[in-house]
C-alpha cells in the first residue's frame, strides 16, 4: 500500500508541477490547499530536495520549485525516494532485495513467481508515468465534470 508520505509527496509535485517555470511556492500554501500537514510536507520537502528534484529560496519571497520538468520525473524515482521499495516482497525488488526468510527454495516459490510478474506490472506502469501525465489526468477529469 502506498504510504501518506509517497501519497503527500506526490501530490506536493503535482502541484509545483502545476506552477512549474512560475515564482516558488510557499510550504504553508502547499500545506493548505493539499490539506497535508505541515511538519510531515516539510520534511517530504527536504527529501526531495536533497534528491535533486526539488529546489528551495529561502526569504519573503521564497518556498519551493521544480529542478527538473515535470515530465522528467517519474513515480518509480519518487516512491523508490520516499518509500523504498516498490516490489510486495522483499525477495522480488529490484533495488532493494533480501531473501524471504521462511523461503525453503526461491527457484521454485509460486508466491516469488506470482509476485515478480506483479512488480513488472506495476513498474512498467509507474516507470511510464510522470508528474506530467498525472497533471494531464487531474485537468482532463475536471474538464469532464
Amino acid at each position: 500500500m502506498l504510504t501518506k508520505k509517497s501519497k503527500y509527496g506526490i501530490k506536493a509535485l503535482i502541484f509545483l508541477g502545476k506552477n512549474y517555470g512560475k515564482e516558488p511556492v510557499q510550504i504553508m500554501k502547499i500545506a493548505t490547499e493539499e490539506q497535508i500537514p505541515k511538519k510531515f510536507l516539510e520534511q517530504i520537502l527536504i527529501e526531495l530536495r536533497n534528491a535533486g528534484l526539488l529546489y528551495s529560496i529561502k526569504g519573503a519571497k521564497g518556498g519551493y520549485s521544480l529542478n527538473k520538468d515535470p515530465k522528467d520525473i517519474r513515480m518509480t524515482q519518487v516512491i523508490r525516494l520516499l518509500d523504498g521499495p516498490i516490489a510486495l516482497l522483499p525477495c522480488v525488488s529490484l533495488n532493494f532485495y533480501r531473501k524471504c526468510d521462511e523461503c525453503i527454495s526461491e527457484e521454485i516459490c509460486g508466491i516469488r513467481d506470482t509476485f515478480a510478474e506483479v512488480r513488472d506490472a506495476m513498474l512498467q506502469i509507474l516507470n511510464d508515468t510522470s508528474i506530467a501525465d498525472m497533471i494531464d489526468r487531474e485537468n482532463s477529469r475536471i474538464q469532464n465534470i
